[in-house]
């Protein structure tokens, strides 16, 4: 069965019903020491995933590099969100020939003591692959950021919930046909 491509309604819809989760999780919580230990466990692992997902960009344009202007303002926004989700708000640098050594871990995938396991990415031959592939990881990663805006604390549950709707987006771009009539 195909997949459709969402209509915006429903793409704000998403949106707005990841705000409310966050409207309701964790407002009554201070930064207390109690919470900043998992606020600092969530936002680490969220800041891995932003940055296992810019990898996965980075490959993707080193493989195909025509796609370059097409995946480039959507590989920006998640360089801001790696950014953002970082407590120094240091933003990544380009990345157009070096890579990461554990950027193409799953989420989750850790090695011994918690060190990120090394997985290189992996990249389709054909374009049209990469892309689905590329999307598949957007809407995936998304999907898993909503998963934790229950326990994440309030400020944190917000910008998890943005970045999710932003990635919900960029999967919608990816998975649209460039150029085509909505």
């Amino acid at each position: 069965m195909p997949w459709t491509t969402p209509s915006r309604r429903s793409l704000l819809a998403t949106a707005a019903g990841a705000a409310l989760l966050t409207g309701c999780s964790g407002g009554g919580r201070s930064a207390s020491g109690s919470d900043a230990p998992l606020e600092r466990r969530v936002r680490e692992a969220a800041v891995r995933d932003s940055e296992a997902l810019l990898e996965r960009y980075d490959a993707t344009v080193r493989a195909h590099p025509a796609l370059g202007p097409r995946l480039a303002p959507l590989r920006a926004a998640v360089a801001e969100h790696v950014g953002a989700l970082r407590p120094d708000g240091a933003r990544p640098t380009p990345s157009p020939g070096g890579s990461r050594a554990a950027a193409g871990a799953p989420q989750g995938a850790r090695g011994a003591k918690g060190a990120p396991a090394i997985v290189a990415v992996t990249v389709p031959d054909q374009p049209a692959e990469a892309v689905a592939e590329l999307a598949d990881a957007e809407r995936g990663l998304a999907e898993a950021r909503v998963q934790v805006l229950a326990d994440a604390p309030g400020e944190l549950a917000r910008l998890l919930a943005s970045v999710a709707a932003c990635g919900i987006v960029h999967h919608h771009l990816l998975t649209s046909n460039p150029g085509g009539q909505e």
